[in-house]
């Protein structure tokens, strides 16, 4: 893996594509949330406001993103700035355990003021906490089937 010539994408293009994720995910959940709990959505000051808010902010976002990583290599946003999310050892698309793994280390890069997610500026292949514990690169997708296109040829 480590003589592909992938270009791995950095901080910016990264956050540009969690930016449209999470305006997708925003467009999806916020009209039902309000459906389902109208006012008391916006008002409430609880963390939980009960089943369908787990559902909703907590189930469906894990689900998504895993199937997006499993099926398409990235999520929606991921996809509009041409970016792939790889296993770092193969090169290849995500295993289920991979994308789990990879999800709730997000949470690890998070909760120490984002420190996690501003280390992908300082690593050499621009991974986050996230992709070191998870064991993945996100890359320019023109890269990899550039790469693919030499492997094959080999």
């Amino acid at each position: 893996m480590n003589d592909i010539p992938f270009e791995y994408a950095g901080f910016w293009p990264r956050l540009g594509a969690t930016l449209v994720d999470t305006v997708l995910l925003f467009l999806f959940t916020m009209p039902v949330m309000f459906l389902v709990y109208g006012e008391l959505n916006w008002e409430s000051d609880d963390f939980i406001l009960g089943g369908w808010d787990v559902i909703l902010n907590w189930i469906c976002p894990l689900l998504a993103t895993v199937a997006f990583w499993i099926y398409r290599s990235a999520t929606p946003g991921k996809i509009v700035f041409g970016l792939e999310v790889l296993d770092v050892k193969t090169g290849g698309k995500l295993t289920v355990s991979t994308s789990i793994i990879r999800y709730f280390s997000y949470y690890l890069s998070a909760i120490p003021l984002c420190l996690g997610f501003i280390w992908i500026c300082f690593n050499s292949k621009r991974q986050g906490w996230h992709d070191l514990i998870a064991g993945t690169i996100v890359t320019k997708k023109s890269q990899i089937k550039e790469a693919h296109k030499i492997i094959s040829q080999e």
